[in-house]
């Protein structure tokens, strides 16, 4: 009885180790905003005694007092300044708040202490064409004193610079003086530093940026997008690259910047809608512990999917790399902002109008408190000269860690080209040959055979158990490999490989029509795609389609024609024109089925970009591929017999939830 009784405690608590989730270990707490305030949040900073800046999209700055609630009390907002254009950045500096305007950066001081600002002061200010595009970020406050801006592209159907110092970081000092740091930049929302001091901006996918990712920034560094070139001729460029100097050729960006000096590639690549699908803060974890046990690594926000992602960095050969891994999802709108509060919990800021996210709120803010347990994950992934060292926060199991099956291991690119965004590319399955466990059972040595310098590596560790039968809550990351390191290799002589290992190959998962395809940013259908995607007019439509209907995209996740009308059984023709600046699609699907779909697809993986987000499911009935911005298709397809409203979505990841319409069937 008494031993009945022990296993089953056991079994219980194993059965609720594996099912701990992200809110057993970090705690979203709202942030209460008064009625009338429309708190877009564009930048956030903590003053000294702890109130909480915030800038919004509107032109306001708010102060918040108490933002943690402490006691019985509510958070007290006092506007502090308004009448800004698109303020897209804040930090306290010296008594004053700084903000990045569309076209200025300006000072904001309270000189009389009524809570207000009364001096306005311009501290430098750049050029603008007036295309909507053209964001303006930061400041970030270097040691120094000195502060740093990042300018973002316009959009005409690309990304261009249409005026001075567009997609370049720029070094301002007090007196106002702006100085040229780098080029190559789309969209940097967001930048900061490492543990070490070292500066790194975020970039979201677009054109010439296959995923988001974030890099290490140095002066006269050109980090992939050769708009910003046309202005590297000016006194003062430590950029002398040209847009010509940059070729156009879809190999992977290591390959092209491995000749062009200063050519300056991802430290981490953040695979697109698996760690977020627009790239937004950089944010040290510099608690010391107080935060978990992340400390010195770097938190990545997302502004689609409303997520966080962590980074671990190292340098290799004077290079930085590193994994990056899921963190906390289920924010309540799209990330733009993080911020430490003076308790050490993480204020997050939220905006999502015109730039939809999976936070179905217009705008947030919230707080996330570490609730003191340690998360089973994997805290650290090092490159090895034959694998990766693997560090975990609690100990393994040592029998589940030395299983060779416990892990998988592949790795992929992204086309470096002018178009929009990239399909996954070159995805093999790598070997693992040996798994080395350390006596205190927090380190595992993964012997890999096939590592790639240039690539990202994505690491899945789902077979492996805690001592106490914990399964890891995020069990996949993705090592983006710049260098591989020299040193000793381990002894596979001395490992007892497991039989499991003898048939597993190095093999591509790309068979040839699926490469091929990919290479021409078309999908390889799944089963009965031929059937839901017809391009050509088919040769039986002797009088050619009943109806025919052109559709494009307005502003925030929409279709421009939100309901239409067909006949069951008609002969249809859709033409999609996607005048929109991100990617899309247009999936019919059976009626009240259309999340469904979209989170099929937001699970495909790394053959979701592949595979155009399109699942291998029958509530698919007809679409078109993932169209580029200023792109069009037309699809031909007979209407369901069976009348009823059918939605037409967007399945590219996050856009589902908002982006649909209705295809009613009639007799």
């Amino acid at each position: 009885m008494l031993l009945s009784g022990s296993l089953h405690a056991q079994d219980t608590t194993e059965q609720k180790a594996s099912s701990a989730k992200e809110q057993d270990y970090y705690i979203i707490v709202d942030i209460p905003v008064p009625d009338g305030i429309e708190l877009e949040v564009g930048g956030l900073a903590v003053t000294p005694d702890g109130s909480l800046g915030v800038s919004t999209r509107r032109g306001e700055v708010w102060v918040i007092e108490n933002p943690y609630m402490v006691g019985s009390r509510i958070p007290q907002f006092t506007k502090f300044a308004d009448g800004l254009h698109e303020p897209l950045g804040l930090a306290y500096h010296k008594g004053s708040f700084y903000s990045s305007q569309r076209s200025e950066l300006t000072k904001l001081t309270d000189n009389n202490a009524d809570g207000r600002a009364d001096g306005y002061e311009t501290v430098v200010s750049w050029p603008l064409s007036g295309n909507y595009h053209e964001y303006s970020y930061g400041p970030l406050f270097t040691p120094e004193g000195d502060m740093l801006v990042t300018l973002n592209l316009g959009w005409i159907g690309h990304g261009a610079s249409l005026a001075k110092w567009r997609g370049w970081m720029m070094k301002v000092s007090p007196d106002g003086k702006m100085i040229p740091i780098a080029s190559g930049m789309r969209s940097p929302s967001g930048f900061g530093y490492n543990a070490e001091g070292d500066v790194f901006y975020g970039e979201n996918q677009g054109d010439w940026v296959g995923s988001g990712r974030i890099t290490h920034v140095e002066v006269g560094d050109f980090v992939g997008n050769p708009e910003g070139l046309v202005w590297s001729h000016l006194d003062g460029s430590p950029v002398k690259l040209k847009p010509e100097d940059i070729p156009d050729t879809g190999l992977p960006m290591s390959k092209v910047a491995a000749d062009i000096p200063g050519f300056k590639t991802p430290a981490v690549w953040l695979p697109h809608g698996l760690l977020g699908i627009s790239t937004s803060d950089i944010l040290l974890d510099k608690s010391g512990g107080e935060f978990g046990p992340f400390s010195d690594q770097l938190f990545i926000g997302d502004q689609g999917l409303s997520k966080i992602a962590r980074v671990y960095l190292e340098k290799v050969n004077g290079v930085y790399q590193g994994v990056a891994f899921p963190f906390r999802e289920g924010f309540s709108s799209g990330i733009l902002r993080m911020v430490w509060g003076n308790d050490g919990s993480m204020f997050v800021g939220m905006t999502s109008r015109g730039w939809s996210s999976t936070g179905k709120a217009p705008f947030g803010l919230q707080r996330l408190v570490w609730t003191g347990k340690t998360p089973f994950e994997i805290k650290t992934v090092k490159a090895q000269p034959d694998g990766f060292e693997l560090e975990f926060t609690l100990p393994v199991n040592e029998s589940v860690a030395k299983d060779l099956e416990s892990y998988k291991m592949s790795s992929f690119n992204y086309k470096y080209h002018h178009n929009y965004g990239s399909p996954v590319i070159e995805l093999e399955d790598l070997v693992v040959k040996g798994a080395v466990v350390s006596t205190d059972g927090l380190t595992v040595r993964l012997v890999v055979d096939g590592l790639k310098e240039g690539y990202i590596h994505e690491i899945n560790a789902t077979g492996i158990k805690s001592m106490e039968g914990m399964d890891l809550l995020h069990a996949v990351g993705y090592y983006t490999l710049n260098q591989i390191p020299v040193g000793e290799k381990v002894n596979l002589a001395d490992i007892i490989e497991t039989s499991n290992n003898l048939h597993r190959g190095h093999q591509k998962m790309n068979d040839p029509p699926l490469t091929k395809a990919a290479s021409a940013n078309v999908t390889a259908p799944p089963t009965n795609s031929q059937q839901k995607r017809v391009t050509v007019m088919p040769s039986t439509w002797s009088k050619g389609p009943d109806q025919s209907i052109v559709m494009g995209t307005k502003p925030g996740l929409k279709y421009d024609l939100e309901i239409f009308e067909v006949k069951a059984g008609s002969k249809v023709k859709i033409t999609f024109n996607n005048n929109d600046d991100m990617l899309h699609n247009l999936v019919v699907v059976k009626p009240n089925t259309a999340i469904e779909v979209g989170e099929e697809a937001l699970s495909m993986g790394l053959e979701g970009s592949q595979k155009n987000y399109i699942p291998n499911s029958d509530k698919v009935l007809f679409h078109t591929n993932i169209l580029s911005p200023e792109t069009s298709e037309s699809i031909y397809f007979e209407a369901p017999s069976v009348p009823g409203e059918y939605t037409y979505v967007c399945t590219f990841p996050g856009h589902f939830y908002v982006m649909q319409g209705i295809m009613k069937v009639v007799e």
